[in-house]
Parts: structure tokens; C-alpha cells; sequence
């Protein structure tokens, strides 16, 4: 092992992988598109007054400690960013998109960097495709980004599909919740682990979803939110419901769902597959009508969600999901040395600027040709193209049909051609 290894919780994508990726962000840029958003690019490191104003000191990886900070001195730190949303608010409002038509529907696709315990599905660096609405109130809105990420993931082959949906009410109805919450659990200050302690003084609504042991009976009696929301939330809540069977959406209701981050409002969603099992969460989002004050903006109505690329593929590896083939050379170029060597490398060239996939043997000294061929099986191409002093005087190319053992003599003026008619009929 070398002295310096990948840094703890990061990892590398290599190329058995990379197909996921390539399929992944090749369909959510296609979705995306196909909504009518547009992409944005947003920095990777914003001041970190951007996060602990719009995302809020009681949400956990605050209390963890998860967020990468380093200080740029007089009084300021930047901070990689833990998540999307706020940086897609900051960027609403500095860039004036609030004269844009409304509403703004964007995309992103990159890293985000969180400093947490390394553990299935979570790596310290991970990438996310995030779809939002900035600037519309409308359940219809919700609804777009939900069934986004149920086509991103029905798209790439997954199949037993349903949502989690809740609300978390909004700044007029949540306080009276979180008062009958806290007297509720009040009561059984010893059933609660110490974690949970802790979160009764910062945020009660995350114990709703604590994974500690024992906690299952205890929530189930705790009292629900749907029961507190105001007659505008509720209103909000049940129109939702409404579309959602309009579409005969599957969906059911989780008292228990809040998400992490103290920004959400009214609604909650995770889309879950049904066939994955204890790990059934795929990706969250939700509603955030009040980021945007809380930053010092404008009043700002809006809705998105945070799809994990690393979650989708251990999905799609857990249940088999087949790609499609990915592309690779289909013609392999040999030659002897010497002066058949510039005449191959040139050949390959013509052959790739016309779009056929081509490898090249590299050789700084003679190989033979059993050699080559060896190397021509391993990468499965279809054809040889082989490159002698005899073709090079004839200006031509003996081709092998790596399948059959079968071999042409095509000239060079004629094999962009052949191989055009050959590949067409495999």
C-alpha cells in the first residue's frame, strides 16, 4: 500500500463503476430537460453564514460538527457546501431571478461534503442531482419534483416504487406542535437515549425519526402533526394528496417523516423501493418557503429535493439492474515498428475522426503479432486492422474478423466505407 492513501470516507470512482455514472447523469439531464429546467452551476464553497442562517443550528450535522470550515480570516469562514438549497436561494437572489419569469426551475448536478461517520451509502464526498422550483406555492409544484424523481429512478430500471409523504406545517402552526411534542416526551425522559436528550433542547422534531433502539412503541403514541397544522397548511397537505391520486401515485402517510435540515416546510417526501429493504429511502426533499427570509431575502415560495448518485447505483447493484452496453472501440490497430507504426497511428486517427471506436497497440520496440492479437482478444474488438511492410507499399490494411478468423485487404481510401457496412450489419 502506498504511504498516502484516498482521504477517510472519500473514494474513487473506477471504470467498472463509471457506467452508472455516465447512465445516471445522462438521464437526469435528459428528465430535467424534458421538464423545462434549466441547469445552473453553483460554487462548491459559499461563506458560512449561508448555512447556519438558511439551514439552521439545530439541524444535526450542525450539532456533529459535519460541515468542512476553514476560516479566511477577519471575522469570516467559508464552508464546502453540505447541501444545495441554500446555495440555489443565494444565488436566486443575488442574480435577480426574481425578475425572471416565475417560477425558476433549475437543476444541478455535483459534490456536496459533509464530515460524517463513513457508513453504507454515505461517503464524505458525494454527489447529488437536485432538481428545484424557486418562487411557487402551488401543490402542483410539489408534485413536479416528486414524480421527477420517481420517473429518474423508474427510468433506470427500478420498479417497486412508492413515496412517504408528510407535513411539517409552516412558522404559524409547527411552535404549537413542538410544545405538545415536548410535553409528550417529557414524560418519558427515560426512554429516550442520550442523543435524543439532546435533540429535545435543539430540534424535538428529530426524534420523530431517531433510529435508536426501543423507540418504535414509544413514537407510535406521540402525538401527530397533521392533527396541528393551520387551515393553510392542511389545505396545502390535502390538494397534494388530491393530484397524487389523480395520478394513482402510491404513496402513504409517515407521521414520522421531518427530514434533517430545519428548513422544510408544510411538504416532506422520500421516495422509498419497496425491494431494497432495511436501506428502503432512496432520496428525500421537500418544501422551503422560509429560506430565502431567513438568508435576508424576499419572501420566497419553494420545492426541491437532494437524489444521492451513489445511492441510486448501490440500488441498481442490490437489485441487478442491467446498462446498456457502454460504447467501446470495436476495431484494433496493429502494426510491426518501423515505418508501419506512423502509417497505423494515422489510420487509427481517420478511423476514430469518423466515429468508429478504435484502440492502437503502443509499442516503443517491434511486437510480434501473436502478441497483438492476444491483446485484441482481451479488449473483444471486432476487427484487426494490421499494418506489414506490404501493406504499407500497397497503401492498404489487412483486416481480421477477430469472430470468424476471416481477413480482407481494403485499401485506405475504401475502409471508412467497409467498416461503416461492416459494423452496420453486426
Amino acid at each position: 500500500m502506498p504511504d498516502i492513501q484516498r482521504a477517510t470516507g472519500m473514494r474513487d470512482v473506477l471504470p467498472d463503476e463509471r457506467p452508472y455514472w455516465d447512465a445516471i447523469i445522462v438521464t437526469a439531464i435528459d428528465l430535467a430537460q424534458r421538464y423545462g429546467y434549466q441547469r445552473v452551476d453553483i460554487p462548491i464553497i459559499e461563506y458560512t453564514e449561508l448555512f447556519t442562517r438558511g439551514v439552521g443550528t439545530a439541524s444535526d450535522f450542525f450539532i456533529k460538527k459535519e460541515m468542512y470550515t476553514l476560516d479566511e480570516g477577519e471575522g469570516r469562514s467559508l464552508t464546502l457546501r453540505p447541501e444545495f438549497t441554500a446555495g440555489f436561494v443565494r444565488a436566486y437572489i443575488e442574480n435577480g431571478m426574481g425578475s425572471w419569469s416565475q417560477p425558476v426551475k433549475v437543476y444541478t448536478i455535483g459534490p456536496v461534503f459533509r464530515r460524517e461517520s463513513p457508513q453504507a451509502a454515505r461517503f464524505r464526498q458525494h454527489s447529488q442531482f437536485n432538481p428545484e422550483i424557486l418562487g411557487e406555492i402551488d401543490p402542483a409544484a410539489d408534485v413536479e419534483i416528486m414524480m421527477i424523481v420517481l420517473n429518474l429512478h423508474k427510468e433506470l430500471g427500478y420498479k417497486n416504487l412508492t413515496f412517504q409523504l408528510n407535513s411539517t406545517g409552516c412558522p404559524e402552526c409547527k411552535p404549537n406542535y413542538v410544545v405538545e411534542l415536548k410535553r409528550f416526551l417529557s414524560g418519558h425522559m427515560d426512554k429516550l437515549a442520550p442523543v435524543d436528550k439532546e435533540r429535545m433542547q435543539r430540534n424535538p422534531l428529530r426524534i420523530l425519526d431517531t433510529k435508536e433502539e426501543g423507540m418504535e412503541q414509544l413514537l407510535a403514541e406521540a402525538p401527530v402533526i397533521l392533527d396541528y397544522l393551520c387551515d393553510d397548511c392542511d389545505d396545502h397537505f390535502q390538494e397534494l394528496r388530491g393530484l397524487l391520486d389523480a395520478l394513482e401515485q402510491s404513496y402513504e402517510i409517515n407521521n414520522r417523516l421531518v427530514r434533517g435540515i430545519d428548513y422544510y416546510t408544510k411538504t416532506v417526501f422520500e421516495l422509498w423501493d419497496q425491494d431494497i429493504g432495511a436501506q428502503s429511502s432512496l432520496c428525500g426533499g421537500g418544501r422551503y418557503d422560509g429560506l430565502s427570509e431567513a438568508i435576508g431575502g424576499p419572501p420566497l415560495p419553494a420545492v426541491g429535493v437532494g437524489i444521492g448518485i451513489e445511492r441510486i447505483i448501490i440500488g441498481m447493484r442490490q437489485q441487478e439492474i442491467d446498462l446498456p452496453d457502454p460504447k467501446k472501440p470495436v476495431v484494433m490497430v496493429a502494426h510491426f515498428g518501423g515505418n508501419t507504426k506512423p502509417a497505423a497511428i494515422q489510420l487509427a486517427y481517420h478511423l476514430r475522426d469518423a466515429g468508429i471506436g478504435t484502440r492502437m497497440v503502443f509499442a516503443r520496440t517491434r511486437r510480434s503479432m501473436k502478441s497483438q492479437m492476444r491483446e485484441a482478444d482481451r479488449h473483444e474488438v471486432d476487427f484487426t486492422a494490421i499494418i506489414g511492410d506490404s501493406e504499407l507499399e500497397s497503401d492498404s490494411a489487412m483486416i481480421k474478423n477477430m469472430g470468424t478468423g476471416e481477413q480482407t485487404l481494403v485499401g485506405n481510401n475504401e475502409i471508412i466505407q467497409w467498416f461503416h457496412e461492416q459494423l452496420g450489419s453486426l
